[in-house]
């Protein structure tokens, strides 16, 4: 069974703690704001500065990041590993369901498509890698808002123009509340001829590296509306796969 590393939690909380005070810190302000020994704390910095991924000012010797951890990120995130996460697990729900699986996150007030596999019915959902939905018909958009805090999915719903798109489009900014309300309490959320007229799609949404994103299972609606139990069983099988559980606490939290 994999244990926590207790260092390597603690150079995570440390560089988590620069990227919030924005500012060079001293030892002692590290160890106070990190609730640790002044001796531990000193040999955590002392490791990274001679990694290379600390400097320290001369006079006040303050410590603080270097370019090479962003260096480091930048390369990391050239070949993005969501993407690969998020098409194997739309690979997963497709093979589950035999619909059309899908992942996404939002970005400013849009869902952006990270991974799409189509379903194995002549009749299926079409979706393309890249696209951008309409946040507030989106499954995967309100299953990712219901993470968040009411505040949050509020702002993130009036960053779009609320348009009627299809029979069942809800544009009234306090019935969708209340639709990702409902999904932030039973943790999934079914939408129905909101995007189109005859579909439907179930959605669960969680963390993958700290960054929430959201899995469905999109088709014509007589059929999902059939189906709702074994596909929403499927989603929550895949959920538990890919995502870390629903208010996990981040142990590497400062």
């Amino acid at each position: 069974m994999p244990t926590l590393v207790p260092a390597a939690a603690r150079t995570m909380s440390l560089l988590e703690l620069f990227a919030r005070e924005k500012r060079e810190l001293s030892n002692s302000d590290l160890a106070r704001l990190m609730d640790l020994p002044e001796s531990s704390c000193s040999d955590l910095l002392h490791t990274l500065h001679e990694l290379g991924y600390l400097l320290r000012t001369a006079r006040s010797r303050r410590f603080y990041p270097t370019a090479r951890l962003l260096s480091v990120a930048r390369e990391i995130s050239s070949s993005d590993p969501l993407y690969a996460v998020a098409s194997e697990a739309s690979e997963l729900l497709r093979d589950k369901t035999g619909e059309t699986g899908l992942c996404g996150r939002v970005e400013g007030g849009v869902v952006k498509v990270l991974a799409f596999t189509e379903g194995r019915h002549p009749l299926r959902y079409m979706q393309n890698v890249g696209d951008k939905l309409s946040l507030h018909v989106s499954a995967l958009g309100k299953a990712i808002l219901a993470l968040g805090t009411p505040e949050e999915a509020a702002r993130q719903l009036r960053l779009k123009p609320l348009r009627k798109i299809a029979e069942g489009t809800i544009v009234d900014l306090a019935v969708l509340e209340a639709q990702v309300e409902q999904a932030r309490a039973q943790g999934w959320i079914w939408v129905e001829n909101e995007g189109g007229d005859g579909l439907s799609a179930l959605a669960v949404g969680g963390y993958v590296g700290g960054e929430p994103m959201a899995l469905s299972v999109a088709g014509p609606t007589d059929r999902l509306r059939q189906q709702r139990e074994p596909f929403l069983a499927a989603l929550q099988e895949v959920q538990a796969l890919v995502f870390r559980p629903r208010n996990a606490k981040d142990p590497a939290a400062p």
